[in-house]
C-alpha cells in the first residue's frame, strides 16, 4: 500500500506527510545536496579560521587550580595547542544556581581524550573563587582541569561564556580564536542531534510547519525540576545535576538578577 502526501485518510496532524519510500528518498536526496553545500562552506570557513592572525600575551600570568597558583603556560600540559571553555560564575550561589548554558558546554566535554590524541589540551576557566569552584567541580564529577581566573586580565580572564583557542611556541603563548553565543554550539552534540529530529529543539525561533508543537523560549530544556519537567523556576537545576549523587529538590536558584 502506498500513500500520498495529502491523503486525508492517512495524514497525521502535526506530523510530516506520509509517503512511500521512493518519494521520501527523492526528498531526502534533494536536501542532501544542500547539506553537502553547507558542509563545504563550513570547510571553507574553517580554512579561513586557520588563517586568522594571532595575539601574543604573557604566558606566565597565574591562574589558580587545585595545586594553587600556576602559570597559564602549564595548562598546555606540554602540548602545543589548547582549547579553553570560559565558564560563567555566580559568586556565593549554590550548585543549582550556576550557569545552565555553560553547563551544557562543560558537560559535553567531560572527556577530552580525542583532543589530547590530536595534541590539544583542554581546560575550563571561571571567575569564581577557587574554594567555591573546587566544591562545584567535585559535585559535578568533572575530571577536566578547572582554574580560577578571578581578577586576571583578558585574554586568559575577561568575559566568560566563550570558547577560546591558544597556541604555544616554546614559552611564548598566543591567542588564536574566540567565539561565544551560538558559536559554542559545536561542542553541544545534543543540539546537533535535535536539529535532525522532526520537531527540532522545540524553540519558538525555529521555522516549522503549521500545526507543529508550539516552540518555547530558547534553551527551555536546560533546566528541570526533580520530576524532569523543564522549568526555569526556583525548583530547577541544570539538567545534568539531577544525575549527581546527593542532588535534591531545591526551592531557590540562589542567585539574583536572573530571569528568562
Amino acid at each position: 500500500m502506498t500513500t500520498t502526501p495529502n491523503d486525508p485518510a492517512t495524514a497525521l496532524p502535526g506530523r510530516p506527510s506520509i509517503v512511500d519510500l521512493a518519494t521520501w528518498q527523492a526528498a531526502r536526496d534533494e536536501l542532501l545536496a544542500r547539506e553537502k553545500a553547507h558542509t563545504h562552506e563550513g570547510d571553507a570557513i574553517a580554512a579561513a579560521r586557520r588563517r586568522l592572525p594571532m595575539v601574543e600575551f604573557d604566558g606566565t600570568v597565574e591562574v589558580v587550580g587545585p595545586d594553587g597558583p600556576v602559570p597559564f603556560l602549564d595548562l598546555f600540559q606540554g602540548r602545543d595547542e589548547l582549547v579553553v571553555h570560559k565558564h560563567m560564575w555566580y559568586d556565593g550561589a549554590p550548585h543549582q544556581g550556576q550557569c545552565e548554558g555553560c553547563t551544557t558546554t562543560a558537560w559535553h566535554l567531560k572527556d577530552a581524550v580525542y583532543l589530547n590524541a590530536r595534541g590539544v589540551s583542554f581546560a575550563v576557566l571561571t571567575t569564581g573563587r577557587w574554594d567555591e569552584v573546587a566544591s562545584y567541580v567535585e559535585f559535578m564529577g568533572y575530571t577536566q582541569p578547572w582554574y580560577s581566573v578571578r581578577d586576571v586580565d583578558a585574554p586568559v580572564g575577561g568575559s566568560m561564556g566563550y570558547l577560546t583557542c591558544f597556541l604555544r611556541d616554546g614559552d611564548r603563548v598566543f591567542l588564536t580564536y574566540s567565539t561565544t553565543g551560538r558559536g559554542n554550539e559545536p561542542v553541544n552534540g545534543s543540539l546537533g542531534l535535535l536539529d535532525r529530529t522532526p520537531y527540532g529543539r522545540g524553540e519558538a525561533w525555529e521555522d516549522k510547519p503549521v500545526g507543529w508543537p508550539e516552540g518555547r523560549h530558547s534553551c527551555w530544556f536546560w533546566r528541570s525540576d526533580a520530576d524532569g519537567n523543564a522549568t526555569w523556576g526556583q525548583t530547577s537545576r541544570p539538567v545534568p545535576q539531577w544525575t549527581r549523587p546527593g542532588a535534591t529538590p531545591v526551592d531557590t536558584l540562589g542567585r539574583h538578577g536572573h530571569h528568562h
